[in-house]
This record gives structure tokens, sequence and C-alpha cells, in this order.
């Protein structure tokens, strides 16, 4: 089975995916259309060169990667991607070939989250307009909606969250991908060192996320934008 998990920067995206790590039976890939975006668009990230040249260019050499053999002969590949980095001109039929699951997160917390690492994000940064795009796109050819899962009830109740999510992808729960060791992993992307440094704090999911963080004045309009596209997948969630 190949899992595609797509979600927007800041969304709890890292930890998911070590959580499918810490099971044993599945291999992992971090962002594999990171460097492909970066050469494509010519935005500037965080630690751009390395990204680059760690990864691919050619988006088509990815996709065929990820579809195929699985790394280490293992049952299960989850392969964390980011909305944004589907860009229009990436053919994106491989996804027809992969388990896609749609991991959201209110836009309020994410850009709180994400402005902490790089100021002064837009609309196109923080993915929702791509992610609501390509969920209408993998639901207009499976015929219904995927799947859809919120960090905010993986936070607030991980078992029963993870256990819902394994149900639904028709793989068994293990209780070993609520805890992971802390610090860097090898499947991390040569960015962790500027992105993960909460994530590698930690062993688990943590406790349940409280109110929503208040903003400074000139995100709102950002959060108001972002807000109907996480609003109308949450109608979808587990």
């Amino acid at each position: 089975m190949k899992i595609a998990m797509w979600s927007g920067p800041r969304n709890l995206s890292t930890a998911m995916m070590y959580a499918f790590a810490a099971r044993g039976d599945c291999a992992v890939i971090d962002e594999p259309f990171y460097g492909a975006y970066l050469a494509a668009t010519g935005i500037d990230h965080p630690m751009r060169t390395e990204v680059i040249a760690a990864q691919p260019s050619d988006p088509a050499d990815v996709a065929a990667g990820l579809l195929g053999p699985i790394p280490d002969g293992k049952p299960i590949h989850y392969q964390k991607h980011m909305t944004l980095h589907m860009i229009p001109k990436f053919d994106r039929g491989f996804m027809r070939h992969l388990t896609n699951v749609f991991l959201i997160r209110h836009p309020a917390r994410v850009v709180a989250s994400y402005s902490q690492k790089r100021e002064a994000p837009t609309l196109a940064d923080i993915g929702f307009v791509q992610q609501a795009e390509l969920f209408d796109e993998v639901a207009g050819w499976m015929g219904r909606p995927p799947l859809v899962i919120d960090s905010a009830d993986i936070r607030a109740n991980p078992w029963e969250s993870l256990e819902k999510l394994c149900t639904a992808l028709g793989i068994p729960f293990t209780e070993d991908m609520l805890h992971w060791p802390a610090g860097p992993k090898s499947y991390d992307g040569v960015w962790a060192p500027h992105w993960y440094n909460a994530v590698h704090a930690s062993t688990g999911f943590g406790e349940a996320e409280g109110p929503l963080p208040t903003l400074p004045a000139d995100y709102a309009p950002l959060v108001e934008q972002a807000l109907p596209h996480y609003q109308r997948l949450a109608r979808f969630k587990l």
C-alpha cells in the first residue's frame, strides 16, 4: 500500500510521518517534490540550495520513484506531501495509483506556526487553496470524497484518531504509532534543521490544542482567505 498524505506546512505533518515510521512495517519519504517545486518556481525558501541539491529536480523522476518498489521491502509506503509543491505544471497522474489522504489544520494555527519560521506568509505559501484543488481532483477520480483527518482531532485523542484512520485505510492500528524517539531521524528532509526543532523535541503528539492563537492584525485577511477551504474539507473528516 502507498499512502500519500497531503497537507500544507505546519499541519502536524512531520509528527504523522514519525507515527507511521514507528509502526515498523512502513517506509516513509519526506516531501519528495520539495526540490522540484523550488527549482520550477524560483521561490526563495530557507535552505533552498541544499534542498534542490538533495532531491531530483524533475517531477517526472520523483513521481516514478514514488510508484516504484517500496524501500526496504516494507508493505506500506507513507509519503508526506505538501500541497503547495504540486504546482499545475506537474503531472498529477501518479496520484491515481496512491491512496490519497488529506491532513487539515485550522488556518489560524498554521499561520501562527509558519510565521515563526518564515516571515510574511502568503495564501500560496500555506497550501489551503492547493489542498482544496487536489481534494476536488481526487474526489472526481474516485467518485467520492477521499479521506480527511484533522490535526486537532489527532492532538485531542491520538489513539482514537489514528485507529479510525488505519481502519479506513484497511491496515491494522498499532500503539507503536503513538510514540517515537526524540531527535532527528534518518529519513528527515535536509531542511529539518530549520523546520523541525519542535518535533525533534517530541516523543508523541502531545496535549490537545488550546484556544486559537491571537494573531497580528496583518494576518487576519490571510486566515479569512484560507478558512473557507479548511471548513469545506472539514465537512468530510473522519
